[in-house]
C-alpha cells in the first residue's frame, strides 16, 4: 500500500505536469471570443462582471495579473496562464479519483494489491486523465480567460475530497472532510455554480459507504435528500441571504437613517455568529448530525461571502 501511494503521487504529478505544459504552450496569447475579454478586463481593474458575477474568479485572476509586472500587454496572458494551471490541477484530481475507484474495485473482496494490479490501476488513471486532458471542450476552456477552467478544478477537487472521506469514514473526525467540501462548494459559487451538480453524487457516495444493505427505498430517500440539499443551497442560501441582508440594509438606511451597508454588516455578523453558536451548542450536546449540518452550512456561507467584494 505504501508503494502504491508513493507511485500514485509520482505518476499523478507527472500527469499534472504534462497537462500544464500542453495548456501553457497552447493558451490564447490575449483573448478569445465571448466573455473572455470582459473577464480579463474586470479582473485587472477589480470591477463587476455580468450577472451573476464571479467575484472569487475576479480576485484570483487579479492576483495572476500581478505577474504581468504592470504591463497591460501581458494581463490576458497572465489570466489565461492561471486557467491553464487550474485545469492541470483538475486533471490531477481526476487522475487520483480514477486510481481511487480502480483500487477500491480491485480490493473490494479483501484482496491485496499486487505489482500487476498497481500498474493496471496507474495505467487506468493515466489513460483516463490524459484522455480528458485532450478533449475539445475542456482543452478550449483550459486556455482562455473564462470561469469554466477554475470551476472544473473545484468540481474535480470536491469529488476527490469526498473519496478521501470515503476512505477514512470509519476513523474519528472523518467528518472534517465533509466540512471542507462544504467550504470548497461555497468558494466555488464565487466562480460558477456548476459545482452544485456534484451534490447528488456526494450524497450517494455517503449513502453507499454508510449503509450495510442498499435498498430501493434507501436510494429513493438518498435522491430526495440530494434534491433537498441542492434546492437549499441554490434556491435559499444563494438568493435569500443577500436579499434578506439587502432588505435589512434598506430599513437601516431609509427608516433609521444609518450609513449605507450598516444593515448588511449587522446581518452578516448576526448570521455567522448565530451559526457559529449553534455549531458550538450542538457539539457540546453531542448532536453529531446536526453539528455537521450546521458547520457545513456555515462554511458554505463563509465561502459564498466572496460576493461581499
Amino acid at each position: 500500500m505504501t508503494s502504491f501511494k508513493r507511485w500514485n503521487n509520482i505518476v499523478g504529478w507527472a500527469v499534472f505536469a504534462i497537462a500544464a505544459l500542453v495548456y501553457l504552450m497552447t493558451m490564447e496569447p490575449v483573448s478569445s471570443l465571448w466573455d473572455c475579454s470582459e473577464f480579463i478586463a474586470t479582473s485587472y481593474k477589480l470591477e463587476v462582471g455580468h450577472p451573476p458575477g464571479a467575484p472569487l474568479f475576479m480576485m484570483l485572476a487579479r492576483l495572476a495579473t500581478l505577474f504581468a509586472a504592470g504591463n497591460p500587454d501581458f494581463v490576458g496572458m497572465a489570466v489565461n496562464g492561471m486557467n491553464s494551471i487550474a485545469s492541470a490541477f483538475c486533471i490531477l484530481f481526476l487522475f487520483w479519483t480514477i486510481t481511487h475507484l480502480a483500487r477500491r474495485l480491485v480490493t473490494r473482496d479483501g484482496s491485496q494489491l499486487t505489482r500487476a494490479n498497481v500498474w493496471a490501476i496507474l495505467g487506468a488513471g493515466i489513460v483516463g486523465a490524459l484522455a480528458y486532458t485532450f478533449t475539445d471542450t475542456f482543452w478550449f476552456s483550459a486556455i482562455e480567460g473564462e470561469v469554466y477552467a477554475l470551476s472544473s478544478m473545484f468540481t474535480a477537487l470536491v469529488v476527490w475530497l469526498m473519496l478521501k472521506w470515503e476512505e477514512e469514514a470509519d476513523q474519528p473526525h472523518s467528518s472534517r472532510w465533509i466540512v471542507l467540501i462544504a467550504y470548497m462548494m461555497g468558494l466555488s459559487i464565487g466562480v460558477h455554480i456548476l459545482n452544485l451538480l456534484t451534490i447528488p453524487a456526494l450524497v450517494f457516495i455517503y449513502y453507499f459507504r454508510t449503509t450495510e444493505k442498499v435498498t430501493f427505498k434507501g436510494i429513493v430517500y438518498a435522491t430526495l435528500i440530494a434534491g433537498a440539499i441542492l434546492i437549499f443551497v441554490n434556491n435559499i442560501i444563494i438568493p435569500y441571504t443577500v436579499y434578506v441582508g439587502a432588505m435589512l440594509d434598506l430599513f437601516f438606511v431609509n427608516t433609521l437613517g444609518l450609513p449605507v451597508n450598516s444593515g448588511m454588516v449587522l446581518f452578516a455578523l448576526a448570521l455567522i455568529g448565530g451559526m457559529g453558536w449553534a455549531s458550538w451548542y450542538t457539539h457540546r450536546k453531542g448532536k453529531v448530525v446536526w453539528n455537521i449540518i450546521l458547520l457545513s452550512t456555515t462554511m458554505i456561507l463563509i465561502g459564498f461571502s466572496s460576493y461581499a467584494s
